[in-house]
């Protein structure tokens, strides 16, 4: 589904990818696990479009997304790619509702199933009594499920995920981490995850550990 080729990336003077050679399969649960500096969210950004590698190709379904220019990977990620961050960015002056439903407009999908895509996510996501309420009326637990929502309001193929839980109590870490392996069993959802939560590392069909900027160690569940 997803393939990484020889990619190499500097900021400067500083190798940060040295070489990565990767490839991702539909449905897997991936995570990537190493010290702070190991070039783990580098990567995750490059796979995700939203930083480009100085050289190597990443390509999904075989096809060179590397190669697109900028308003053509701005609708690719938008209509393929889901994101979940450690700070949710939900926007304060809008519900849980209208958060989730901000990449559906983007894409210009008709409002009304929009809404009621984000209304069946929430719901699915334990939140169908809190969808009108607004950031700061909810717990972490909640706006973080609330990001997850916004992230499959277009159905992406793949999500990636950079230190989900980390902002986030341990009982609130275990929801979300149950979650995500829902959506696989149920949906096929695809996720690569950048965590330092060993337990959520460990969960994973695959945790790939990095350093200097290398995957040095692949463990399989």
């Amino acid at each position: 589904m997803l393939q990484v080729v020889n990619v190499h990336k500097k900021y400067g003077s500083l190798e940060v990818l040295k070489g990565i050679d990767l490839t991702i399969h539909a449905g897997e649960v991936v995570s990537i696990v190493g010290a702070s500096g190991a070039g783990k969210s580098t990567l995750l950004h490059i796979l995700g479009t939203l930083d480009s590698a100085d050289t190597g190709d990443v390509l999904f379904d075989d096809k060179n997304i590397s190669r697109l220019n900028a308003s053509e990977l701005a609708r690719f990620r938008n209509r393929h790619i889901g994101f979940i961050f450690q700070f949710h960015n939900l926007l304060p002056e809008f519900t849980a509702l209208e958060n989730a439903c901000l990449p559906g407009f983007l894409a210009g999908r008709p409002e009304l199933e929009v809404t009621e895509r984000a209304a069946e996510l929430l719901s699915m996501l334990n939140l169908g009594h809190r969808m009108h309420h607004k950031p700061s009326e909810m717990s972490g637990g909640e706006q973080q499920r609330t990001a997850v929502a916004r992230a499959l309001i277009n159905s992406p193929r793949i999500i990636f995920a950079d230190e989900p839980s980390g902002n986030l109590d341990s009982k609130n870490a275990q929801e979300l981490h149950e979650i995500f392996f829902k959506l696989r069993d149920e949906f096929n959802q695809t996720f690569v995850i950048v965590t330092h939560n060993e337990q959520l590392a460990t969960m994973a069909d695959r945790k790939l550990v990095m350093k200097d900027g290398l995957i040095v160690q692949e463990v399989k569940a």
